[in-house]
């Protein structure tokens, strides 16, 4: 018994080694083929990517809106403005605009009195005034852009030319611009003209409110 196991451990011994052989030869390839276990997230962040002033410090637009004459109803609105900014807060704005007034509830009612002329009714302003940013920040559209924009306040004077007489005129109110781009804004305002006036036999500070927007660029 015992020759007979002799002559088979003689006879395989060969074979086991090289079997050995090929296993430690294969494990590290093995090791290595085995992907990492270990998870890992990639966040791809998107870039924001703000629209910017233009390095240029003029801006210029137009504007339409809605005029409230006071006793002469709610009339349509057009002007320009030309602004120049002295630095992210502070800026300097004139301003030119033409409106119509309507007929007075007095006129309506009397039937024929008419107390201005067609061309007495047309009105018009010019102005210069300063205003400050108090709010300046920024509005998201998506996840990839943000606009640049400003609350603003203003206030100023000028001379309105209305019934016929040139009367100074002082303003005030606020805005709200919204930057598409570095040469683009876009304008929302409200502001009160303030003025005398005596056509309905006594003089009084007349306030008109005019509510607008427009689109102004930089140059």
């Amino acid at each position: 018994m015992e020759n007979r196991t002799g002559h088979f451990f003689l006879a395989t011994w060969p074979l086991i080694v090289i079997l050995l052989m090929l296993v430690l030869w294969q494990s590290p390839v093995r090791a290595a083929d085995e992907p990492d276990q270990v998870i890992k997230p990639e966040l791809k962040r998107e870039p924001v990517k703000p629209a910017k002033i233009d390095t240029e410090n003029f801006e210029a637009g137009a504007y339409v809106g809605l005029l409230s004459i006071e006793d002469f109803g709610t009339n349509s609105l057009v002007g320009g403005r030309l602004a120049y900014h002295f630095s992210e807060d502070f800026f300097v704005e004139a301003n030119y605009a033409q409106s119509k007034a309507g007929d007075t509830s007095f006129e309506r009612l009397s039937g024929s009195i008419r107390l201005l002329t067609e061309a007495e009714r047309e009105l018009s302003y010019y102005n210069l005034s300063f205003g400050f940013n108090v709010l300046p920040g920024e509005a998201f559209v998506g996840s990839g852009k943000a606009f640049h924009t400003a609350l603003y306040l203003i206030g100023g004077t000028g001379s309105t030319e209305f019934a016929g007489d040139d009367r100074h005129t002082l303003n005030f109110g606020f805005g709200y611009r919204f930057i598409f781009n570095d040469w683009l804004a876009g304008h929302l305002d409200v502001r009160d003209h303030i003025f005398d006036i005596d056509l309905l036999g006594s003089s009084k500070s007349s306030h008109n409110l005019e509510v607008s927007t427009g689109l102004t660029v930089f140059f």
